[in-house]
């Protein structure tokens, strides 16, 4: 049961720790640099929360991983990532995706779904999936507005895509290090 506590309780210390930023402006604005510092904590601290609950959180199985979610999930997390990188490389795909991280982010969420067809997962992930349409619905309804960036050279383009590979390499390591076989 205490599982279960330490994983909700961190989907909703992230999800809180997000939102403060778009539902309490002022309160978040006050704090200045530090707020961001607090933010940050906030969401390590949820990080935590989440590993250890799903780690031992336990319940209904319905599927389990095949090669052929493995492989798609792959693919997935490459472009998933990709996203991320080039939202701060400001690459081709941001003049057409608005929030590239928060995409990514939900694509990061739908491939892990569907390799892992238990109970835990579906309320991990899921939760953050959640969390990540409620962020796009939140900055929509907010109405900022958008200009896509400029083009950029091609060097910014191999960036991302080597800091995709980058990444990818380092996160398959740790969750092979956790016990997840990351591969088909």
């Amino acid at each position: 049961m205490m599982s279960w506590i330490l994983l909700i309780a961190g989907l909703l210390l992230w999800s809180g720790a997000h939102f403060w930023k778009r539902l309490a402006p002022d309160s978040r604005a006050r704090l200045g640099d530090k707020g961001k510092g607090i933010v940050a904590g906030l969401i390590v601290v949820s990080i935590v929360l989440m590993v250890v609950g799903y780690r031992g959180a336990y319940g209904p199985f319905w599927w389990g991983r095949t090669p052929a979610l493995v492989g798609i999930n792959n693919l997935l997390m490459v472009f998933a990532f990709y996203l991320y990188a080039a939202s701060g490389a400001k690459t081709w795909i941001t003049t057409k995706v608005k929030n590239p991280q928060l995409t990514g982010f939900k694509i990061w969420a739908v491939a892990h779904l569907l390799v892992n067809g238990d109970l835990a997962s579906f309320v991990l992930f899921g939760g953050l999936l959640a969390w990540a349409v409620a962020e796009v619905i939140i900055l929509k309804r907010m109405g900022e507005p958008w200009t896509p960036p400029h083009p950029v050279p091609i060097k910014k383009e191999i960036t991302a895509i080597v800091a995709t590979v980058v990444v990818i390499v380092v996160v398959m390591l740790i969750h092979y290090w956790l016990g997840y076989q990351p591969w088909g």
